[in-house]
């Protein structure tokens, strides 16, 4: 939906353009919420570190980006040591993952051509700093062709924009955002949508909501395109399930505090959980070979963390509970080692990864 005339872009209350637009045209799409919201709430801001909103895993650890990078390199090496090869991630926060795999591929003999992909201008210049080498990118669509990909989405698909489907009395409906007075409230929207649902839950309860994600299929597509065209291999890790479910996971964070959704749009950071299996289906659908999906913390005790942070620990004694602290946040099912899902995905002719199956 266009902004309304006379609003000029970047307006920085997003809450009161939301009404004015709620106002003039009716309900908006969940989907349209939370896209704008996020547009907003990253084009101007680092959200990350304890100053900020949220912290991911590379902020934790080395460790993390390190291992990140030997798994790529280990691929490439049984791939048969390609000439050429593009380092490829999307939405790298501040270029602190980038960072660390890119020394640990170095380590081995993997010096590839870095590509990130990041819409913010305030966190490309913070990669920049990290990231010097580095080419940027506004989407996936631009990168070079030409040679095999080592891609890694960390806690990039889980802020694409979700839409959300509610069983209503007369059918399914799509979920919008309307006003109630001046708070934002959700309400089913007028349009009937019941050829969107799978026939197997059409008669799901009342009030049962279907959430599913154009954005992160497009992505998927595009990377297993390129995957199966190039060759090469690809790591997504975010938050989400992996197992068909219903209910709404939308969320907003704000200061390392969850707020209500409609609390501060385009000042806090709005994400939901990333649906695993339909994104395994995409990339099958596109000529990717999918080699599995599994939890955060197993995938990284598989390839040898504990290993890893014991030899941090010796080499710096004094940053042992440090260290400690870092390896139980990444890996401690009560943490992130349980929620956080890692999925791999490559072309047909590359040999599977590390740590599935």
């Amino acid at each position: 939906m266009p902004d309304e005339p006379g609003v000029e872009e970047g307006v920085r209350d997003t809450a009161a353009r939301f009404r004015r637009l709620i106002r003039t045209h009716g309900p908006i799409p969940v989907s349209q919420f939370m896209g704008e919201s996020n547009a907003r709430y990253y084009a101007a801001r680092d959200p990350l570190g304890e100053a900020g909103d949220f912290t991911t895993a590379p902020e934790i650890s080395q460790m993390f980006g390190e291992l990140v990078g030997l798994w790529l390199a280990d691929l490439w090496m049984r791939a048969g040591k390609p000439e050429r090869a593009h380092y490829v991630e999307l939405g790298p926060g501040r270029g602190t993952l980038a960072k660390d795999a890119l020394r640990a591929m170095r380590q081995v003999g993997l010096a590839p051509e870095v590509h990130l992909v990041e819409g913010s201008p305030a966190l490309r210049a913070v990669q920049a700093q990290a990231v010097p080498e580095a080419h940027f990118h506004d989407d996936p669509a631009s990168v070079p062709e030409d040679a095999p990909l080592l891609l890694v989405a960390n806690e990039f698909l889980d802020a694409l924009p979700v839409r959300q489907l509610v069983r209503s009395g007369p059918g399914w409906r799509e979920r919008m955002v309307g006003l109630d007075g001046e708070a934002f409230v959700f309400v089913a929207g007028d349009r009937p949508m019941d050829s969107a649902v799978p026939p197997e839950r059409r008669d799901a309860p009342e009030g049962t909501i279907i959430e599913t994600s154009p954005a992160a299929a497009a992505s998927m597509q595009e990377i297993a395109r390129r995957l199966a065209a190039q060759g090469g291999a690809a790591l997504l890790i975010d938050y989400g399930y992996d197992a068909p479910r219903t209910g709404s996971t939308l969320q907003a964070v704000k200061r390392h505090e969850k707020i209500g959704v409609f609390a501060h749009p385009g000042d806090s950071d709005l994400t939901a959980h990333v649906d695993f299996a339909a994104l395994r289906d995409v990339a099958h659908a596109h000529g990717a070979r999918w080699d599995g999906t599994t939890a955060q913390g197993w995938w990284l005790r598989a390839l040898g963390i504990d290993a890893r942070a014991a030899a941090l620990a010796r080499s710096a004694p004094d940053r042992d509970e440090e260290i400690r602290a870092a390896h139980r946040r990444l890996t401690d099912p009560k943490e992130m080692g349980a929620l956080f899902k890692v999925m791999a995905i490559a072309s047909p002719d590359w040999p599977e990864g590390a740590g599935f199956g």
